[in-house]
């Protein structure tokens, strides 16, 4: 995530810093919160594009996605990881070992707790994972109150004080994703905590996560909209093939996108295949436009569900599919 210097700037090859970029801010936030805390919308308020994807059903996320929101004072890298939780599988154990890998490596860590929710064991568990690595490793830690829309001010101040008394922060602030209220101040806040530096990546990018796995969450992200609790545990989206239509005209291309979806029983098959493949249909329209959004272009997208029996418990399986 880029070297340092021993006053905690980051190293830049030798070049100085331009005049320009005198004072300037850039480094890398975690997002972290039990699941389906907010933590993927946020992400997407604050690049202000879809980046992350986004679910009613909790632990939706897999791979850590960079959003990255550049302003003239600051670029912040935000790195969302899945929610923290007490694994039940190897895919369990995998993704809380990838959360405490990156909370080692960020500048700032913002730590996202639901107003609609009264603080519960996932809060206190987590709290006590960051109390301990602020024991091994000082990082600042922001509370951040998300979902602040969903409730009156007198839960939110109720909120904001039990979150006061769970540990101690560096700054707690409400927020609401979906409304926009508090966004720009959640960036700022986060940003303050980053080291001096030129930026990172250059204006415009918003993310460094590769086409093939942006796809592959889309693809996931509508296969997940209103199916069983028990089904996003076991959905796993792989892109097999991208390639440009042959014979297409230059102002018209088509990309053809094959995809695989994974489950692990058969009975899960047909959830996402649904009556007819009329589920699949609807998975498919849906996420073609997400894609053709993301990519610019006109998509054929190719969809197959195959069964991969038990997945989840499998190492074989779980390097395959990327994890």
């Amino acid at each position: 995530m880029g070297t340092r210097d021993p006053d905690g700037g980051r190293t830049s090859g030798g070049d100085s810093t331009p005049d320009s970029q005198q004072g300037y801010r850039a480094g890398f936030a975690c997002l972290i919160g039990r699941p389906n805390a907010g933590k993927s919308t946020l992400t997407n308020a604050l690049v202000g594009q879809k980046v992350a994807i986004t679910s009613s059903k909790p632990q939706t996320t897999r791979h850590t996605i960079r959003g990255i929101a550049t302003t003239l004072t600051a670029q912040l890298i935000l790195v969302d990881t899945p929610g923290l939780h007490k694994p039940r599988t190897l895919l369990g154990e995998r993704l809380n070992d990838l959360v405490r890998e990156t909370l080692l490596q960020v500048d700032v860590i913002g730590f996202c707790l639901p107003a609609d929710q009264r603080i519960g064991p996932g809060d206190t568990f987590i709290a006590k994972e960051l109390a301990e690595l602020r024991r091994v490793r000082r990082r600042p830690v922001v509370a951040i109150a998300t979902k602040a829309d969903a409730v009156d001010r007198d839960r939110v101040a109720e909120h904001l004080i039990a979150i006061d008394q769970l540990g101690d922060w560096d700054a707690i602030i409400p927020c609401s994703a979906v409304s926009g209220e508090q966004v720009e101040e959640v960036r700022d806040v986060l940003s303050s905590y980053l080291p001096k530096s030129p930026q990172l990546y250059p204006d415009g990018v918003l993310t460094d996560e590769p086409e093939a796995i942006m796809i592959a969450e889309l693809v996931r992200e509508a296969a997940l909209e209103g199916v069983r609790d028990e089904l996003p545990h076991s959905l796993a989206v792989v892109v097999e093939e991208m390639v440009p239509r042959e014979g297409r005209p230059e102002d018209n291309p088509l990309l053809d996108v094959r995809v695989n979806v994974f489950v692990e029983r058969p009975s899960q098959k047909a959830i996402v295949i649904g009556r007819g493949g009329s589920r699949l249909r609807e998975v498919g329209t849906n996420s073609r436009k997400a894609i053709e959004a993301l990519l610019g272009q006109k998509v054929f997208l190719d969809l197959h569900v195959k069964v991969a029996k038990d997945w989840q418990r499998d190492p074989k399986q779980l390097q395959r599919l990327g994890f």
